[in-house]
């Protein structure tokens, strides 16, 4: 597979992945691929969920989707809408790139007059003409056009579930992959001090916000690793929320979960504090969650089977009484994605190696109020996983206001 520089991609000011690592990523899904009796594999992505494309090839969407068709013959090409060409050459690390209406943004403009490639053509630039097999990852990224396209294409082609193909290949992570985790984490403690330091009552959620991106971009971050947690009182009880024009009180509990993207990695820092003092039951489950927090780290170890981590967080929750304050956790895949696979639960059957990466997630809510601890881990060969931040602020913190 032939690989180019793509342009104003790597300089060398902060962690990045290095060329020769996207074509040995190629070169390593094209094996699970053969190993998978696939003919082809086709990794989809959009700008949301970037992750599959950007990790095969470095390109990013924007507006539109993306694509990358492997062969088991380590063949590989580029799936863009009919708008990004130029952004995809001067981006891309795949030379080999098509432009298929399957990939439009969704305005669904038809592009009258504008010459469009097909899935017939770019996997016969990859040497597959009759592929039997096809298959999907990135399966809920992957729309109805695109099915449709590829069963137009090759009807009696069978569709075929990939995900657990990039999902091997993303898990474990490489050198350069541990350090832009840890520059992510590092920008992001540098926005959490900057947001204590500012936040105070009447101030709004996205004001708050609007102090975090500043640090981001100022110190070397893409962007944000995720949109940014910054929302108090009785929306810290959202497992998933965002931030709004309403106004701190004095008493609420808020949570901040900040991270900065580097080279498209996202890692996450995450800290409930209280402005003023916190009240008793506020004090005690807050502690409860960092303890647990805590617990995971000696809990994650390589040779451990995934499940019996979440078992054991789950029992301890059951058994200290605090059934009734538990949503989820206690850990979720990280890397391209802050939340991307595999999960952490009760059901899961892998088992933990070294250098793979998650986020410790600790969340509980009460009836008017949450809070979430959160940090990038690292299994280690040996012994606890490592947080991939320096801890900072991990006490309770109170503002006084």
């Amino acid at each position: 597979m032939a690989i180019i520089s793509a342009k104003g991609q790597h300089s060398m000011t902060k962690p990045q992945i290095p060329l020769t690592e996207y074509a040995d990523r190629v070169r390593r899904a094209a094996t699970l691929i053969a190993e998978a009796k696939l003919d082809v594999m086709v990794a989809n992505a959009n700008e949301a969920d970037y992750s599959n494309v950007r990790y095969l090839s470095a390109y990013w969407p924007l507006f539109e989707m993306g694509g990358v068709a492997v062969s088991p013959a380590g063949d590989a090409a580029l799936l863009i809408g009919l708008e990004s060409e130029n952004y995809a050459r001067g981006r891309s690390v795949i030379p080999n790139i098509h432009m298929l209406k399957e990939y439009r943004e969704t305005a669904d403009p038809s592009y009258p007059g504008m010459a469009c490639s097909s899935y017939t053509e770019a996997f016969a630039s990859i040497g597959v003409k009759r592929p039997r097999r096809i298959g999907i990852s990135g399966y809920l990224c992957t729309n109805l056009a695109m099915y449709e396209g590829l069963k137009t294409c090759f009807p009696d082609a069978e569709l075929v579930n990939a995900d657990d193909i990039m999902t091997k290949l993303r898990c474990v992570k490489s050198p350069a992959e541990i350090a832009c985790l840890r520059e992510g984490q590092r920008i992001g403690e540098l926005a959490l001090d900057a947001m204590l330091k500012a936040v105070k009552p009447g101030m709004t959620e996205l004001q708050l916000a609007g102090i975090a991106v500043e640090v981001f971009y100022r110190n070397g971050a893409e962007c944000e690793a995720h949109t940014v947690y910054s929302f108090g009182g009785r929306k810290t009880t959202n497992a998933i929320s965002r931030s709004t024009h309403r106004r701190f009180e004095k008493g609420d509990i808020v949570q901040i979960n900040v991270g900065g993207k580097i080279d498209g990695y996202s890692p996450s820092i995450g800290r409930p504090i209280c402005l003023g003092k916190m009240t008793d039951q506020q004090r005690r489950l807050i502690e409860y969650g960092r303890q647990m927090h805590m617990k995971t780290y000696e809990w994650m170890r390589a040779g451990v089977v995934a499940g019996e981590v979440a078992r054991r967080f789950e029992e301890t929750v059951a058994r200290d009484g605090m059934k009734q304050y538990y949503l989820y956790g206690p850990c979720h895949g990280l890397g391209l994605i802050e939340v991307e696979k595999p999960w952490l639960e009760s059901n899961s059957t892998y088992t933990l190696e070294p250098n793979m990466t998650f986020q410790a997630d600790t969340f509980f809510y009460d009836k008017d109020f949450g809070l979430r601890w959160e940090n990038a881990l690292l299994v280690r060969p040996e012994g606890a996983a490592e947080m991939l931040s320096s801890g900072s602020h991990m006490d309770l913190i109170e503002i006084d206001c």
